[in-house]
């Protein structure tokens, strides 16, 4: 009854909450607080908007973006069904479980029939992505997908550059985005089934991670390295969110505070100057980089509600958070679509699939968050 009322005072809430006092609001810092942000509402909106602008009916995949490319790229649409799972577990609404199924179906179809991929990073987003879907259903398809790529994943490991998984096939270089969401998937399948080898996997991929693309002092995550060198350029926010996040799953399983010292020095430094600015994340543009500040914010959210952290730290990153959809809702959103820009401070008519989904993903994190009642 509740999704049936929201869905019916939507052109409603567009015309007292979404139009001109919304676009014309108080920024960041004095005057904010006079806005009432009612975040079911704001996530509700924000999801019909990414089916509606990105949704391929005939596909039953995520367009590459709204302005008519119809591009299917494996990786975004893995963290769409993540979205997805986040929706229905705030919702319980079987409309979503439907579009959560159809997507599965649909990428498979897309990728050539079958969910095995060149890249070992792309299939380890879907396999986290079928884990949540499986804990949030109990499907057992989500199951016997994520394990499927479990073991692919588990055949790009070496002892090349002392061990690691490679980005890809090619087997040329071995980065965070292959390593550190092994790591996660090899927790989540031990805590599903128990299996001795895959604790195993999973703190062996922590360690040579931690070791190899880790800065020991300020816990900033380097992105990969290969013949030439490690790369320390390239500063990304979704390599910060996965070391944080298989550090918090090790930490569950062990209990071992060292892996939750891990994630708390990353996510301290990924609020510093790099990454972003007067407490906003940093435009990291287009394209893949439009995900990467999703990532960062499912993996600090993870850290808030998993970590047993202390109240300082958690109030921290809950308000980091908070100010982040705060700003976007109000500065980074273009209306009466609903489309979210790569900078969270300025609005954009059109938006890639990526762009999109890491609004979503903050605003869902913000409606969370304000269901557990950690903000007002």
């Amino acid at each position: 009854m509740r999704r049936i009322l929201i869905l019916l005072t939507l052109a409603t809430a567009f015309t007292s909450c979404l139009k001109e006092p919304v676009d014309n609001g108080p920024g960041p810092g004095a005057g904010q607080t006079s806005y009432v942000y009612n975040w079911p509402l704001i996530a509700d909106s924000s999801s019909s908007a990414l089916i509606s602008s990105f949704y391929n009916q005939s596909s039953k995949t995520f367009n590459k973006n709204n302005a008519g490319d119809l591009t299917f790229n494996y990786w975004p649409n893995a963290h769409a069904l993540d979205v997805l799972t986040d929706v229905y577990l705030r919702t319980n609404d079987p409309a979503i479980k439907t579009r959560m199924d159809d997507l599965l179906d649909g990428m498979k179809a897309k990728n050539g029939g079958t969910y095995i991929n060149h890249y070992f990073d792309d299939m380890e987003w879907m396999a986290l992505a079928c884990l949540r879907a499986y804990e949030a259903t109990s499907d057992d398809r989500y199951k016997t997908t994520a394990e499927l790529l479990w073991n692919d994943i588990k055949g790009g490991w070496d002892d090349t550059f002392g061990g690691g998984i490679y980005w890809n096939k090619d087997r040329q270089n071995k980065n965070t985005p292959a390593n550190a969401p092994a790591s996660i998937i090899a927790s989540r399948i031990y805590q599903l089934n128990r299996n001795a080898d895959d604790l195993a996997w999973a703190k062996k991929i922590y360690q040579w991670q931690k070791d190899y693309l880790v800065d020991p002092v300020s816990g900033l995550v380097w992105d990969g390295l290969d013949a030439t060198g490690t790369n320390k350029s390239w500063k990304f926010t979704y390599n910060q969110g996965v070391f944080m996040g298989a550090g918090v799953e090790l930490y569950k399983i062990t209990g071992d505070n060292a892996y939750l010292s891990d994630a708390v020095k990353t996510a301290n430094n990924s609020m510093a100057g790099d990454f972003s600015s007067n407490n906003i994340m940093k435009d990291e543009g287009g394209g893949d980089g439009g995900l990467f500040k999703g990532i960062l914010v499912r993996y600090m959210m993870l850290l808030i509600t998993d970590g047993n952290l202390s109240s300082t730290d958690a109030a921290k990153y809950i308000s980091f958070l908070q100010l982040n959809a705060e700003t976007l809702w109000l500065q980074g959103t273009s209306r009466p679509q609903i489309l979210f820009n790569t900078n969270w401070t300025t609005k954009a008519t059109t938006s890639d699939l990526t762009t999109q989904l890491s609004g979503t993903m903050l605003i869902e994190a913000v409606a969370r968050l304000k269901e557990l009642n950690l903000i007002n």
